[in-house]
């Protein structure tokens, strides 16, 4: 075996290791959930804004013969996928890091964190914010003469596009930093775009959430003030400098390149 296939044979035996201790990190995670508090009182939390806004007495229904039983435990892997986020992250860091130079090393590692950050703030602001307002407005357009019953895998598949949503959302930032650090784009041009976004912000407003104003206008107002947040924190990141002439390619590595050849090997 050459030294080229020994050193790819390693790189997927790591991939290995740290994909399982990131699923064992998960499947802990899930585990003490289902002992405390149960699968089924985190669902009642997860369902809790729509029940709120439903009339006093109504309940959700399971039209599924399994439903009651999978729904729960769907959400409970989800909540403990998000609790080990860190770890599952700190486990991919752990292998691309030693592939990065310097400068991408300083800036990967902020950039994980505050995605990390502003997506769970996404769905925060969906849940505790968003679904209190859409259901309530819902409601008081529902005739008088129905019941509303929400069938509860309808309703989780529901909150699962709501909250990628919101959290695919306010990404915006982080996608404005590395689009300026990668020299795609300057900051004079983000500032002259910022008409064309808004109006990019309202239609995927409109597609992604319900079709009611409350919900839209509560996706698409965050989306151009995240919008003019990333536009202050590119100010603080430089685009790279310009790439060497094709002759001086052949020069001779730089530390960088020799730390990444010695960290690879």
């Amino acid at each position: 075996m050459t030294q080229q296939e020994d050193s790819f044979f390693s790189h997927l035996v790591e991939l290995r290791d740290r994909l399982l201790r990131a699923l064992i990190a998960v499947g802990i995670v899930f585990l003490g959930l289902c002992l405390w508090p149960g699968p089924g009182a985190i669902y009642d939390i997860l369902a809790l804004p729509l029940t709120k806004a439903l009339p006093e007495g109504t309940k959700m229904v399971a039209i599924g013969v399994i439903t009651p039983f999978m729904v729960p435990i769907k959400v409970t892997m989800l909540i403990a996928f998000v609790i080990a986020l860190p770890v599952v992250l700190y486990q991919i860091w752990a292998f691309v890091a030693p592939g990065l130079y310097a400068h991408e090393k300083r800036l990967a590692l902020p950039l994980v964190v505050a995605s990390t950050f502003l997506f769970m703030l996404g769905m925060s602001f969906c849940y505790f914010f968003v679904f209190g307002q859409v259901f309530s407005f819902i409601a008081g357009f529902a005739p008088k003469s129905i019941t509303p019953a929400p069938d509860i895998e309808a309703y989780l598949g529901f909150v699962m596009t709501m909250f990628l949503a919101f959290g695919v959302s306010f990404e915006v930032p982080v996608v404005l930093v590395v689009l300026v650090k990668f020299g795609l784009v300057t900051v004079e041009k983000l500032k002259e775009w910022r008409s064309y976004f808004i109006v990019i912000a309202f239609i995927i407003a409109a597609i992604v959430t319900p079709p009611d104003v409350v919900s839209q206008l509560a996706l698409a107002i965050p989306m151009c003030l995240l919008y003019e947040l990333g536009i202050i924190f590119a100010r603080f990141v430089t685009a790279p400098p310009p790439k060497p002439a094709a002759a001086d390619a052949w020069g001779e590595a730089s530390s960088d390149d020799e730390q990444r050849i010695k960290d690879r090997s």
